[in-house]
This record gives C-alpha cells, sequence and structure tokens, in this order.
C-alpha cells in the first residue's frame, strides 16, 4: 500500500477523533507520519527546565518543572510540522494505583523525579505522596464508542517529563490533547501551538478548558495549582433549583388528564407483559398471566423508562404501568438529593458541626452547579478539624463505577472534567457488622419500597430487607481498596460475595448489638426516613415533584447505610434505584412478585410482608 492510500485509511480511522477534540486539519500528515516512523522529536523543539526555590520559599502547589522552546526559529502555528508526540509515563486503573507504585520496576522513582520529591525517602511515604500530589498531573481520556459502560469508564494516565512539565494559563500558547492510535491500541498526547511562539518562551496551555468558563468557577477549579486560596467567605447554603434544573437533559413527558382507576374483570387474570425475565419466570399466581405483546397486556412492566401518561391514558386506559411520572426526582442522585432538602426545615445546618439537614441526608453538592458553594463548605469543615472525606459519585451510574473516595481536595476538583458527579459527605463512622471469618465490615441494607398513589400517597416497604457486606475490615484508609470501602460486589469478577437473609442478619444482630433493638431502634427510624423521602417527593408539582397517575404502580429499591452519632444509631439514605436488580429476592422469596403484584395490582394486604407507611395524605 503506497504513502497516500495508507494515509487515507489512517484518515478514515481517525478522522472522527481528530475533529471531535479539535485538532486542525493543518497537523494531520505530519501527525500521520510521525505515528507511522514513531518520531519523538519534542527534544530538538523543547527544553525542560527545574525550578530552584530558595529554602522554605517553595509551596506545595508551585511548580517543579516548566518547559520552554528552544529552537532558533520560533514555533510557528502556521507550519503543518508543528505537532508533537507526548508519550505516558504511566496509564492505570485507579484501584490499582498502589499496587502499580510498588511492583512496577522504575516507576515510583520516576514519579518521584517528575513530582519533585526526595527519592531517598522511604517507600511508604513516596508512595503516600504520589497518589496525593498525582492528581495535580493527571490527564484522563474515555472510549467514546465503548461497547460496554464500564468499557467507557474515564482511564486515568501521567504524561511523561516534557508533557508534565506545561503549566496552567490563562492565555495558553499551546493546547495538548489525548490520542489513541488505534493500530498500535497506544494512546498519546499530541502538543501543538495556538499561536507562534518566540525561542526561549515558556510552554503553556489551559488546565481547564472545556469546562465552565465562569471566573468564579474557574478560580476554583485552579486550586490544585495555585496558591491555597480562601473561599470561606462564600456562601455554603444550598437553594432549590428551578424547573428548568429538574429539565435539563430530561425528555419531556406528557401527563394524564384526570382519569379513572382502571377497573379489570374480577374473574379473569391480568395479563402481563414483561421486560425483565424474574418477572416471567416467578409472577406465578393465578391472578395474573403471563403475555408476549404490549398490546395484549393489562399490565406493562419495562425495564426502560416510560413518558407517554397522557397517551397511554387515552389509547389504554385500562392498562396499569410500573412507573410515575418524574420519579427521576427519587432516581437521579442530584435531584434526590435536593428533593430530601425539603425536609430540613428552617435550620439547614449546625453552626458548630456543620452537619446539614435532614440528619439522614449525606451533605451533598453538585459539583457541576455547586462547586463554589462546596469548596467553601469544603474549608470551613477544615478550619475546624472536621472530618473531610468524601465519596464522589456520577448522577446516573450505579454499581460503583466511577466512584472516588477521598479527603483530597485536589483530588475532587479533577472529577468535573470527566463527567457529571455529586461529592456526598463519606460516612467517617459506619455501623459495623463483625463477619465471624474477617472480622467488623460495612454492610449496606436495601429495602424494596412499593408505591401505589401519589395522591393520596400510598407507600409499603416489603419486610424481608436484603444486605451487602465489604469484603475487608473497615478502616478510614485505604480509599482505593473497592473491597475495603464498598459494599456492591456482585458485579466484580472472582470476588467473593457474603449471603445473609435478613432473618439471620436479625439474630445475629440482637447478640453483636443487644442494646439496640432491631424492630424497635433501627427499623423505625428507616422506616420514618423513607417515610419522609415520599413525602419531599411529592412536595412540589411536577418537574419538580412526583405526579399523580392512576395508571402507575412502582417498585424501587431505597440503599440506607448506619451511623453512629452521639452514641446512637441513625440510618442515612444513600440512594433510591429504578428496576432494581430482584434476583436475590427472587432466590431467598420465590413468592417475592406474587406478593408485591397482588399488593399493587389486587390490593391485597399482608402486614406481615409489608409496612404500610402510611395511606392518607398529612
Amino acid at each position: 500500500m503506497d504513502g497516500i492510500s495508507l494515509y487515507q485509511t489512517f484518515l478514515r480511522i481517525h478522522q472522527p477523533q481528530l475533529e471531535f477534540t479539535g485538532v486542525p486539519v493543518i497537523f494531520w500528515e505530519t501527525l500521520f507520519k510521525k505515528l507511522q516512523k514513531q518520531i519523538f522529536d519534542s527534544g530538538l523543539v523543547f527544553q525542560l527546565a527545574r525550578i530552584d526555590y530558595e529554602d522554605n520559599e517553595k509551596t506545595a502547589t508551585d511548580p517543579v518543572w516548566k518547559l520552554f522552546t528552544s529552537s532558533e526559529a520560533k514555533v510557528s502555528a502556521q507550519n503543518p510540522e508543528n505537532i508533537y508526540l507526548i508519550d505516558h509515563a504511566w496509564t492505570y486503573g485507579l484501584n490499582s494505583a498502589r499496587q502499580n507504585l510498588t511492583q512496577v520496576p522504575g516507576l515510583l522513582d520516576r514519579m518521584c523525579g517528575l513530582m519533585g520529591y526526595d527519592v531517598e525517602e522511604s517507600e511508604n511515604n513516596k508512595v503516600e505522596f504520589i497518589l496525593s500530589e498525582m492528581w495535580r498531573y493527571n490527564q484522563f481520556y474515555a472510549l467514546r464508542s465503548a461497547p460496554t459502560v464500564e468499557d467507557g469508564m474515564p482511564i486515568w494516565y501521567i504524561m511523561d517529563e516534557v508533557g508534565s512539565a506545561i503549566n496552567h494559563s490563562d492565555d495558553p500558547n499551546f493546547r495538548i490533547v489525548p490520542f489513541l492510535h488505534v493500530p498500535e491500541g497506544v494512546a498519546y498526547t499530541l502538543l501543538y501551538p495556538l499561536r507562534d511562539s518566540e525561542s526561549d518562551e515558556e510552554v503553556t496551555r489551559d488546565f481547564t478548558e472545556g469546562q465552565n468558563t465562569d471566573p468564579h468557577v474557574k478560580r476554583a477549579l485552579l486550586l490544585p495549582w495555585s496558591q491555597d486560596e480562601s473561599f470561606m467567605q462564600e456562601d455554603f447554603i444550598q437553594e432549590e433549583p428551578t424547573d428548568d434544573y429538574f429539565l435539563y437533559g430530561h425528555i419531556r413527558e406528557s401527563l394524564a388528564d384526570a382519569t379513572a382507576l382502571p377497573q379489570h374483570p374480577v374473574d379473569s387474570p391480568l395479563r402481563v407483559f414483561s421486560q425483565y425475565s424474574l418477572v416471567n419466570e416467578f409472577l406465578t399466581d393465578p391472578g395474573f398471566e403471563i403475555v408476549q405483546t404490549e398490546q395484549e397486556a393489562d399490565i406493562l412492566w419495562l425495564t426502560s423508562h416510560f413518558k407517554e401518561f397522557r397517551e397511554l391514558s387515552i389509547d389504554a386506559p385500562r392498562v396499569f404501568v410500573n412507573q410515575f411520572p418524574f420519579e427521576n426526582v427519587l432516581t437521579i442522585k442530584d435531584l434526590l438529593c435536593i428533593v430530601c432538602r425539603r425536609k430540613a426545615g428552617l435550620k439547614k445546618y449546625d453552626f458548630q458541626t456543620l452537619e446539614t439537614f435532614p440528619s439522614w441526608l449525606p451533605t451533598t453538592y453538585n459539583l457541576k452547579t455547586e462547586l463554589v458553594k462546596f469548596v467553601s463548605y469544603f474549608q470551613h469543615r477544615e478550619s475546624k478539624g472536621l472530618g473531610n472525606h468524601w465519596i464522589c459519585k456520577p448522577w446516573n451510574l450505579a454499581r460503583g463505577l466511577d466512584t472516588h473516595i477521598t479527603n483530597n481536595l485536589y483530588h475532587i476538583l479533577r472529577l468535573p472534567s470527566t463527567g457529571p458527579k455529586i461529592a456526598q459527605k463519606y460516612i467517617e463512622d459506619p455501623v459495623l457488622y463483625s463477619r465471624p471469618e474477617l472480622g467488623r465490615v460495612k454492610f449496606d441494607i436495601r429495602y424494596v419500597v412499593l408505591l401505589k398513589s401519589v395522591r393520596p400517597l400510598k407507600v409499603y416497604v416489603y419486610s424481608n430487607f436484603f444486605l451487602r457486606f465489604a469484603n475487608k475490615v473497615f478502616a478510614l484508609n485505604n480509599f482505593d481498596d473497592y473491597e475495603q470501602h464498598f459494599t456492591v460486589m456482585n458485579y466484580g469478577n472472582e470476588i467473593s460475595l457474603y449471603h445473609l437473609k435478613c432473618v439471620d442478619f436479625i439474630a445475629e444482630w440482637e447478640k453483636q448489638y443487644p442494646e439496640f433493638d432491631w424492630s424497635k431502634k433501627v427499623e423505625t427510624k428507616i422506616l420514618a426516613m423513607l417515610e419522609e423521602v415520599f413525602e419531599a417527593a411529592i412536595g412540589a408539582d411536577a418537574p419538580r415533584g412526583l405526579a399523580h397517575n392512576e395508571q402507575s404502580r412502582a417498585l424501587y429499591a431505597a440503599d440506607i447505610m448506619l451511623e453512629w452519632r452521639h452514641e446512637e444509631i441513625h440510618p442515612v439514605l444513600l440512594e433510591v434505584n429504578f428496576t432494581p436488580d430482584c434476583k436475590r429476592a427472587c432466590d431467598y422469596y420465590p413468592n417475592f412478585y406474587n406478593d408485591i403484584f397482588k399488593l399493587l395490582f389486587l390490593d391485597v394486604e399482608n402486614p406481615e410482608l409489608f409496612h404500610k407507611l402510611y395511606t392518607a395524605q398529612k
């Protein structure tokens, strides 16, 4: 294949990537040639300079290295030759970073040199320094066309010494772009000029490129590289946003006009069309019949989001659907926190402890829209010597994907660039469960919650709850150790899953915590909390609250942890899940869906199986 054909093949594979990242066309052919011949010629054009500081003059955020142009001729943005390949010194997964540093030969000392740390220090000190400091050097890329959600997670890397020496400027003269060379399966960083640079001019780039351009927000985003700056004069109290916030990125739902409750013959089974295989397998009660098409159904049990409630009321007024209009106020993490704060009352936070209300909701900030407020709150806690560990997670992903636990502000400030995140106060003193073969581990509790009606509000909680356990003894350290800090083990390869039914858990609980009767002192608080959650969810009209719909019924899963507070046990709401995985429920209790469906659609209430929170509007 001749050179022209090879270049056309290169473009066919890489042009969408080059266009998406904004690499000017003028550089494409040179990039192709340098990749083909593996030309790393940045050393001919740039020179590294280590910055010397007087004793005690250097601050933690001052640069160790700088990069300058060194060629006799200026570096021109109009010269197609002036694009350069920057290699990556370290590419890693967050859960394996510590292991990489201790096991990959030479990596730890290379990172120390790159970040200006004494290589003569102990290995443990060096590792801890790198894990803390690396957030000032990290870059990331993500595969836009990844086949699975997991494959599309951000991939973190640190550029080589040349790339890592480029410092920030609000008026940069260069730009860097991550680039995946598909034939090699290797990622590089591309460096090219934005404007002409003279000899011995410092090479700079914009560290906040592509992020919020508000000067106030940018100042916060630049904290990892600027002098320690105080945001404590900023107000950290949150206000409920407008309808537009609740509708942003959300497909508008149509609301039904006032309709009557669907009526069906009492002597014939309700026909169920389900997209969830477990319903088709375990719904065996004679009051229901599984059908294969939506057109045949009296009940639609969907795992995809349903939005056309008005159309359903007109075209199929006898059909139930397993979703409520605008239930995303419960099932999307940032909206759930906004809604639950309606239960805070007039007092938003405690002046001494900075504990926010309601006390069962962890303090939560949206890192896209409330970043400055978050930094202020973080610094206020820091000034009082209060615990400052946070769990940062995407709004719309589950199973612990792209989730970070840290007390490093620089780490947190780097995360909004990878996608929308919330920062939620991490439970630093959780109630632990003693696993006989391990010791005291974290656990969480999942309650199945059934919503029959919004007006009047009718909510039920399945009495059999479900438990998930960490696989390592808990301690407030090693936040990169998934099995120590997370309880979601059923999606990991070759990770053991500890099973325990709730009846056995309660029996063991009474031994481990005899002064805290489960039913009277723990579960009553959990049920009261869940009641408040749904009260809050109907506390405003759509789109800021659940909308009533006679044809709607729903099943959610509420994930809860227990926390020590003033020597008492308190529940803490983690999240509410849409169409949760109910495999364990079916395995443990084969009549699970029979009981659920009879309650939701046949009004069969069984007090032994369901806690009724209340059935009348308060």
